[in-house]
């Protein structure tokens, strides 16, 4: 899929949802650029997440979905016939809310995940590598064979990034990963997220002003299904061309 001459790394083309006949999201015409990180803004139920599902056809899973309009990798149609949304999870990785390590060994909540999605090597190196791009490697080494749900929240919330950088996306979605956090892990997930911009391509869903302005390039500010705005965060933030986003973002509703 990946194709390095690529602006962008994700588009969406006149993508609406449906579950059955309500329409959850409306025309969705949005770019993402590479190694960016995009934030999701806008008050809750306005379809952000359910947006953020569509790019790695995590609603699939509900069966009163219908989707038209395409999702974009690089060029390819990730909704095409034909295509398996297995293959496209190994592109586009997902971290969530809540932090949800699997009950097994922090090594093996990185190794098993290499292995069912066919990544071969060295597993020790590649457990190694993968939790020190998370941060998180010199605060578990000594520990690698203990649960992983024996770990404090923001320690888990770093174990799922590193479980899902380990299978070598091009992209990661993260659906309010610090929404249940402390401040201090919040600084250190943002504080990774800067870092990992340099090799991903970041799209990240924020009921947090403050945050989507202190660490996205891009942000897009959903309202009833639909995008209102999408620019630059800092001319979205001070300079919105719309007055439903201006009220937004100055706390006049949502």
């Amino acid at each position: 899929m990946k194709d390095s001459t690529s602006q962008f790394s994700i588009r969406t083309k006149h993508l609406s949802l449906f579950y059955d006949d309500a329409r959850a999201l409306k025309n969705i015409n949005l770019s993402f650029h590479e190694k960016q990180v995009s934030a999701l803004i806008g008050p809750s139920g306005c379809g952000k997440s359910t947006f953020l599902r569509c790019i790695n056809r995590m609603n699939d899973l509900i069966q009163s979905v219908r989707i038209e309009g395409s999702v974009l990798l690089d060029d390819f149609d990730i909704y095409q016939a034909g295509v398996d949304p297995v293959k496209v999870r190994q592109h586009v990785g997902m971290v969530f809310q809540k932090p949800n390590p699997f009950p097994k060994s922090i090594y093996d909540n990185l190794a098993w995940g290499m292995k069912i999605n066919g990544i071969t090597g060295d597993y020790d190196e590649l457990v190694e590598h993968n939790l020190k791009k998370a941060g998180l490697w010199e605060e578990v080494k000594n520990k690698l064979k203990s649960s992983a749900l024996s770990l404090s929240g923001g320690q888990q919330q770093r174990l799922c990034i590193a479980r899902a950088i380990a299978i070598n996306p091009q992209i990661i979605l993260m659906d309010e990963p610090t929404s249940a956090l402390d401040p201090i892990s919040t600084t250190i997930i943002e504080n990774l997220i800067e870092e990992l911009k340099q090799n991903y391509t970041i799209i990240i869903v924020t009921h947090n002003m403050q945050q989507a302005g202190r660490i996205a390039d891009f942000t897009s500010f959903f309202l009833l299904g639909e995008v209102i705005e999408h620019g630059p965060t800092s001319q979205l933030f001070y300079n919105p061309e719309n007055k439903k986003t201006e009220a937004y973002i100055t706390g006049r509703f949502g």
